[in-house]
């Protein structure tokens, strides 16, 4: 697990980056500061790594329903798309935190045989995402700040889920959240498993808690893929670094939450709280901003993720 010091440079790189005077001298030298001491720290091994992915997948990890019980108050779940059906691995409703409404949405996966097939493991249907879509114009309307927790394997790739509209559902939900003009955080609090996750995840901040998992496939498949061996599942999360840190370091997320020693399952009270604090943090940051600023900004975000520049070197004569 990373240790207390890194956590501490990440956060504070990550709320440096979240800055909207970023190009300014004095920030751009912090920043660089503290990149400087990021890389001296040695990178975590491969088993350090997938020790991560175990905990982000651990049966006994809070799921979005506990959070939302140690969090929110007068929390009111909101049911169905008011189109087809309702979506048991989709979360939405409305909640009072920290002294104002919030509309709420998260995966949930479930305890039990029984309740993990009611809910299909966390992994939504077209339904759940046209709830949350629901929920998300719900906020807009009223001017609600939306909270989004992630925990999910990834969208459902059944032939009913496609049937359905499945890759359009996540494309239009993406779409809108570029568009709303309310505050949105995100944090990703088990598996953040490819576009099944990005759906409801693009946010204003991403968070992250300290065991969590953000990846574009499965350890398990992308070994299959590499190495046609899904049993090379260790290596695969080592080259795709799905684990908190990582993900800070490559700028997909904006903060870590920090967990209970030994992972959010021993201490479900203490995550909570810890989780807490992160997201009203958060939100005290983005209503300092107006509307169009936060929607500006949002965007900008999202369009500089995996940006590469593919100018010639400069010639080492010119460089003297």
């Amino acid at each position: 697990m990373a240790g207390e010091a890194e956590l501490h440079l990440r956060g504070r790189l990550g709320r440096l980056r979240g800055l909207p005077l970023l190009r300014g001298t004095r920030i751009s030298g912090e920043l660089g500061r503290l990149q400087r001491q990021l890389d001296k720290i040695a990178e975590a091994s491969d088993e350090e790594i997938w020790q991560h992915v175990e905990l982000a997948r651990h049966p006994d990890r809070p799921y979005s329903l506990d959070y939302a019980e140690r969090i929110f108050q007068d929390f009111v779940e909101l049911h169905g798309d008011r189109a087809r059906a309702e979506d048991p691995a989709m979360i939405t409703g409305l909640a009072r935190f920290d002294g104002q409404t919030v509309a709420f949405m998260g995966h949930q996966k479930g305890r039990d045989v029984h309740e993990r097939t009611r809910r299909n493991f966390g992994m939504t249907f077209p339904e759940g995402y046209r709830k949350a879509m629901r929920v998300m114009d719900l906020a807009e309307r009223h001017r609600f700040p939306i909270i989004s927790l992630i925990d999910t394997p990834g969208a459902y790739p059944g032939v009913a889920a496609e049937q359905h509209g499945q890759g359009g559902a996540i494309a239009r939900s993406q779409a809108l959240m570029s568009r709303l003009t309310v505050p949105i955080v995100t944090c990703i609090i088990g598996e953040g498993g490819s576009g099944g996750a990005i759906a409801t995840a693009l946010a204003d901040r991403v968070l992250m808690q300290e065991n969590a998992m953000y990846t574009v496939i499965s350890p398990e498949g992308c070994a299959a893929i590499l190495w046609r061996d899904a049993g090379e599942k260790i290596k695969a999360a080592a080259a795709l670094k799905p684990d908190a840190a990582n993900c800070l370091r490559l700028g997909v997320i904006d903060a870590v939450v920090p967990e209970p020693e030994g992972g959010a399952h021993l201490d479900a009270d203490e995550a909570a709280r810890l989780l807490g604090e992160a997201l009203q943090s958060s939100l005290e940051d983005l209503q300092k901003l107006n509307g169009e600023e936060l929607r500006r900004l949002r965007r900008a975000k999202f369009r500089s993720l995996g940006v590469f520049s593919t100018a010639a070197p400069e010639p080492a004569a010119a460089r003297k």
